[in-house]
């Protein structure tokens, strides 16, 4: 006979971060899931070659130091600043300074980076949920990510750029533009859906 009493049903809370590119960070050693959104616009540009000195605005976790240093091998280096060391990441040619880019005095920077062939910035601010509030911040610290760019690459550098999209992305593409020779805007297919970041490119440095 067959029990028709209501059964209580078991939902599974699904976890939202927990998505194909988590879950296959996780299963190939990658510290986070952002590691797949400059593995893709690398492999599209080249950005990063063997022996190359790299320096990574934002390091913390450490999935694109760990995908750079991958990349540059034993005789390349790899300089990371954070305001939290990324503990997972320890290599012979990794440096790491404990620093706020927005403080940090560019001239002091460059005599203790010397020069660089690229320069990458993942950096984001603290969200708060206002739109214009967080668009500026991320404005802000990709301002200063060029900045600094500008400051330590060699003739011929790279330069990439996470920031969020906004009115003030376009004026921030033809400064690029006046800097480096080749400017493009992508979207890796990582980027989680709803997210508003785009990543900026700018090739072959300029120098003035």
């Amino acid at each position: 006979m067959l029990d028709w009493r209501v059964q209580p049903i078991v939902l599974m809370k699904k976890n939202r971060w927990q998505d194909h590119y988590a879950r296959q960070a996780k299963e190939k050693g990658w510290l986070a899931r952002s590691i797949f959104k400059l593995q893709e616009i690398d492999n599209r540009y080249h950005l990063i070659q063997r022996g190359h000195r790299v320096l990574d605005l934002g390091c913390h976790p450490g999935s694109w130091s760990q995908y750079a240093l991958k990349k540059i091998g034993a005789k390349g280096e790899l300089i990371g600043i954070d305001l939290k060391e990324p503990e997972s990441l320890r290599a012979p040619n990794f440096r790491f300074y404990q620093l706020d880019i927005l403080t940090i005095d560019t001239n002091w920077l460059v005599s203790q980076l010397g020069q660089v062939n690229v320069v990458l910035s993942d950096l984001a601010p603290r969200t708060s949920g206002i739109r214009s509030a967080d668009t500026a911040r991320s404005m802000e610290l990709a301002e200063r990510a060029l900045e600094i760019s500008l400051s330590v690459l060699t003739a011929n550098g790279s330069f990439l750029c996470k920031v969020f999209e906004s009115e003030e992305l376009r004026a921030f593409r033809s400064e690029i533009s006046r800097c480096f020779s080749i400017t493009k805007a992508f979207r890796p297919k990582a980027v989680r859906k709803g997210s508003r970041e785009i990543y900026v490119m700018g090739r072959k440095r300029t120098i003035f």
